[in-house]
């Protein structure tokens, strides 16, 4: 296992999801969790074997600091260990993942220099399955290695120039609540069909599953994909229509350039 010291302070879901695919890789003396309600620290530290520190702990001990905390209160949190941040003999990176907030942002909120390591996950990094856009600056190579070795369990690690991040976790970050709208809604679908609701919901699961691994293995456009299941006359393409009728695309479209808004408004806030 890396022996190295990752801590976290937030264990909300995404922290939370985090902290799991970090003790995939570390022991579990490795991980710290703490929270503003060390409740919730403690339960994840016992289903995980990790370990629960308050937020100094986790300044004072972390290689790697997670800053897992709302973008309004990332300055407050960070204010109550700056001087521990200070105070240390060597720096540990900080890793933040507070939208709309950039590096530059962050670092003085912290009041220290140190290397940061800015990420946007999404909840299906619980499972394994997850996109981690990311972006360093001031990490060295070992640092970024070992942070793509460790978080590696969560899914997919994207380094890109920080100017991508926003619009990244637009489609990423807030995807998943669009894409479990689909589910749900498609699984309505089948259930005023006369499918029982268990069926319906794993049906529709599995369909956008099946069709996303499609898509990544084949690096077919989604156009093709979909005209390959669209025969002439058949009833797919009556789906079609009724979801073109409907303003599917269009509001979809709409849905990520809101996202992508609200995240640049949430980065102006102080």
């Amino acid at each position: 296992m890396i022996d190295k010291v990752f801590g976290f302070i937030g264990c909300g879901n995404m922290g939370g999801a985090l902290a799991t695919a970090a003790r995939r890789e570390l022991a579990g003396e490795n991980v710290l969790l703490a929270n503003r309600s060390p409740e919730k620290a403690r339960a994840l530290a016992e289903k995980l074997g990790a370990q629960v520190v308050d937020n100094a702990g986790a300044a004072e001990r972390s290689d790697y600091l997670f800053l897992g905390v709302k973008p309004n209160m990332m300055a407050g949190m960070l204010e109550g260990i700056r001087d521990i941040l200070v105070s240390r003999d060597e720096p540990c990176v900080l890793v933040t993942m507070a939208a709309g907030l950039t590096i530059k942002a962050v670092r003085r909120m912290a009041g220290v220099d140190y290397p940061v390591i800015r990420i946007m996950p999404n909840t299906p990094a619980a499972v394994g399955k997850g996109v981690l856009l990311c972006c360093a600056d001031g990490a060295n190579e070992a640092q970024v290695e070992v942070f793509k070795a460790v978080m590696a369990g969560a899914g997919l690690l994207d380094f890109v120039e920080e100017r991508l991040i926003d619009a990244g976790s637009a489609v990423s970050g807030c995807g998943p609540a669009f894409a479990a709208m689909l589910i749900e809604a498609l699984a309505d679908g089948g259930v005023a069909c006369g499918l029982p609701r268990a069926k319906a919901q794993a049906y529709a699961a599995q369909t956008l599953l099946g069709t996303a691994a499609l898509a990544l293995e084949t690096g077919a456009h989604p156009g093709a994909l979909k005209d390959a299941v669209c025969s002439p006359g058949g009833s797919t393409i009556q789906g079609v229509r009724a979801l073109e009728a409907g303003g599917f695309r269009g509001a979809a479209i709409e849905a990520v350039i809101a996202a992508y808004e609200k995240t640049l408004e949430l980065g102006k806030q102080k």
